[in-house]
């Protein structure tokens, strides 16, 4: 599909090519591969999405998240779900202040910029529902009252398989509001040994700032600006409806996934060098965005048909318009 360059999609991203090769820069004096992943955090931040990496324990998804939030300039907090927590361990609650005997908000750890979700099915689904609020309106309410949370704000939650001994499956409802979810694998023999030269060094993990909030809040901006094509969003909602119509699902993408890939697309775009969207855009995304929404017939699953392998077909039969 040609997409007509003009002054809506030749925009200067100089300054955008920057900060991001600073980013990554600074990210690869702790971080040993897993490059496709940060970019992966870096989308989301920019299309104010959510991330699920789900991986085996020991694949480095809590030391990207906490470099990464590091490397932005960004406000971390890390919540170790527990089959024990409590909604209010999560979002804070009201106290009684003796000394002054009025009810005082303590805010909880949700109160920050990038908030990572360890082990984010150790916790029942009760639990779990506390962080829908905040990921889809990025506002949490305490005793009745909303209060909005910092911009940017994002969650990175962390799984364990399902099939790990103390799990639950996370409801549907959740998992819709991830923008991506990202398998971790283990990483390759070459890395391996790097890691271990890495730790071996004494300079694992560290790394510093080459953001802040407000160059971070201006990318985020410059990403709502980039130029999607109506042909675009057409080949966007031509996925989504194959997918509800698709013979081996018992559920499709959810308007929240057209969303999710209209706004990742764009920042992919920007990331890119680009003011505008590619059919390939949407193409690098359809199977971070769908993987983790579409859910197969039972017939179909016990056949081991994937998700991943619904997505392909959808690739591959959808057109896209001219």
């Amino acid at each position: 599909m040609a997409i007509e360059i003009n002054e809506k999609t030749s925009m200067d991203f100089t300054g955008f090519n920057l900060m991001v090769s600073s980013v990554m820069g600074q990210m690869r004096r702790a971080i040993i591969g897993k490059e496709s992943l940060i970019m992966d955090i870096f989308t989301a931040l920019l299309a104010e999405g959510n991330i699920l990496l789900e991986g085996v324990p020991g694949v480095a998804k809590t030391t990207v998240a906490k470099a990464f939030a590091t490397t932005m300039g960004l406000d971390f907090k890390r919540i170790q779900f527990v089959p024990d927590i409590l909604p209010s361990d999560i979002t804070g609650s009201s106290i009684f202040d003796q000394k002054s005997g009025e009810f005082r908000v303590r805010r909880g750890p949700i109160f920050t910029n990038i908030l990572l979700v360890d082990e984010i099915n150790r916790a029942s689904p009760k639990i779990q529902s506390a962080l829908l609020e905040a990921m889809e309106e990025k506002q949490v309410s305490i005793d009745g009252v909303s209060y909005p949370l910092q911009e940017p704000f994002m969650v990175i939650a962390t799984q364990n398989p399902i099939d790990i001994t103390g799990t639950f499956t996370l409801p549907e409802a959740q998992v819709d509001r991830f923008m991506f979810k990202i398998n971790l694998e283990y990483p390759r023999e070459d890395e391996e040994l790097a890691i271990l030269k890495l730790k071996n060094l004494g300079s694992a993990d560290i790394v510093e700032k080459a953001l802040d909030k407000e160059k971070v809040k201006a990318m985020i901006d410059m990403v709502k600006s980039v130029y999607v094509d109506v042909k675009v969003m057409e080949y966007i909602k031509g996925l989504v409806l194959a997918s509800r119509k698709h013979e081996k699902l018992l559920l499709g993408g959810s308007p929240r996934a057209s969303i999710s890939l209209l706004k990742a697309s764009k920042a992919v775009a920007a990331l890119n060098g680009r003011g505008y969207v590619t059919p390939d855009d949407i193409k690098q995304l359809a199977p971070k965005v769908f993987n983790h929404r579409l859910i197969l017939k039972p017939e179909y699953e016990q056949e081991g048909v994937r998700p991943q392998d619904i997505v392909e077909d959808l690739l591959s039969t959808v057109k896209v318009p001219y």
